[in-house]
């Protein structure tokens, strides 16, 4: 029988050639991943230009007043763009309030990968050129081949996948998902179920949950248009 990619937003089953190559998840998720990493550092220009003033829509115009001098900022973009330890650290007591720093996320599966590939000890192995946001966002793009092979690549696409669309929402970068009228080339479904999301390469059926590059598509519409 065949694997199911383990992503968790994911339904489509491995080819065969992922199942030799002992990934654990799909092509397009793999594509997808390193589309969200590859986002990073423009997220992160949104976030600091353009999310950091404090939001004043809701205030009165009356007075009023607290003990505590107001943050400089949004507490959620301080949180995402804040500085973050280069070694693990445990919250023993909870004290950890909103999202970790984007470094801190991107810093932790970069040590797992340095800790786990089998040839992180040869003197070739590539190591991060830098510990900043982008250069572990491009860092973790090239290791996603041999990730996808590991047990825990799918909460790695898990968090990845929530870590931008929390960045997005507070950015407020708009993602809009169309429809693509045309019929799901699979021959198991054919459903007019495919939509096609800003930033993804792919187009996706809602129904069978199989990805499509354009080639594809237009494979699919000539083979169509010849029976």
């Amino acid at each position: 029988m065949t694997a199911a990619c383990i992503a968790e937003h994911c339904t489509r089953l491995l080819r065969d050639w992922e199942t030799s190559a002992n990934w654990q998840i799909c092509r397009p998720c793999v594509d997808q991943m390193r589309a969200w990493l590859r986002a990073v550092p423009n997220l992160l220009i949104v976030l600091a230009d353009g999310s950091m003033h404090r939001e004043r829509s809701g205030e009165s115009g009356g007075r009023g007043g607290t003990k505590e001098a107001p943050l400089p900022g949004r507490p959620t973009t301080m949180n995402f763009i804040g500085p973050a330890s280069t070694t693990d650290v445990r919250d023993l007591h909870g004290d950890q309030i909103g999202q970790r720093p984007i470094i801190d996320f991107l810093g932790s599966w970069t040590r797992l990968v340095l800790e786990e590939h089998p040839r992180r000890h040869q003197r070739d192995f590539k190591q991060p050129d830098n510990w900043s946001e982008a250069g572990l966002s491009a860092w973790l793009s090239t290791a996603l081949p041999w990730a996808s092979t590991m047990a825990w690549i799918g909460e790695m696409a898990q968090e990845l996948r929530d870590l931008t669309i929390a960045i997005r929402g507070i950015a407020r970068v708009e993602v809009r998902t169309r429809a693509v009228s045309r019929p799901c080339p699979n021959s198991d479904c054919g459903l007019l179920a495919l939509t096609r999301t800003d930033w993804d390469q792919y187009v996706r059926c809602s129904a069978c949950g199989n990805a499509y590059t354009d080639a594809e598509l237009n494979a699919d519409a000539v083979a169509r248009s010849a029976a």
